[in-house]
C-alpha cells in the first residue's frame, strides 16, 4: 500500500479554498495527473457523488473509479478509489490562523500487481507524492488569484 500525505498553506479562508475545491469537474484545472471527470452518478456534490477519472501518470493511463465518502463543507472532502487502484483518500481544511488554510491531502493507494503490486506501490507513491506536491502549488496559485 502506498500512503502518500502533502500539504500546502494558502493565504485564504477555508471558505475561499473549498469554493474552488468543491467543484469536482474542475479538479483537472490544478491536478497534473486528472486528464478528464465524468460523472457516474446524477448528483455532481456531496457524499454519494460517484464520478470516473481519466488519469495519466507517465506512460500509465487508467480510470480512477471513485465515491465521495465524506462531504464537510470548508473541512473535509473524502473518496473512495474503486477501480484498478484501490483505496481512499481525503482533502482537510485547517486554519492555523485568520486568513490562512492549510490543505492537507493524504492517500492511501494499493496498486493491482501488473503495476508492481507493493513495489509498484513503493515507487508509484513517491511519484505521485511529487506530482501531488506540484498540484498543491497550482491550487494554492489558483485560490490566492481569485
Amino acid at each position: 500500500m502506498a500512503e502518500i500525505n502533502v500539504r500546502t498553506v494558502i493565504d485564504a479562508t477555508p471558505e475561499q479554498v473549498w469554493d474552488v475545491v468543491r467543484h469536482v469537474e474542475n479538479h483537472v484545472d490544478w491536478m497534473h495527473d486528472a486528464v478528464a471527470i465524468r460523472f457516474t452518478s446524477p448528483n455532481t456534490s456531496g457524499e454519494g457523488t460517484t464520478f470516473d477519472c481519466d488519469t495519466k501518470v507517465g506512460p500509465f493511463r487508467l480510470t480512477d473509479k471513485m465515491e465521495i465518502t465524506t462531504w464537510v463543507p470548508a473541512r473535509t472532502m473524502g473518496v473512495r478509489h474503486v477501480g484498478m487502484v484501490t483505496g481512499t483518500g481525503e482533502f482537510t481544511l485547517d486554519s492555523p490562523a485568520p486568513g490562512r488554510t492549510t490543505f492537507s491531502w493524504r492517500e492511501d493507494l494499493r496498486f493491482p500487481w501488473w503495476m508492481g503490486g507493493p513495489i509498484g506501490a513503493l515507487v508509484g507513491g513517491q511519484l505521485l507524492k511529487l506530482i501531488w506536491k506540484r498540484n498543491l502549488r497550482l491550487l494554492k496559485s489558483i485560490v490566492e488569484a481569485a
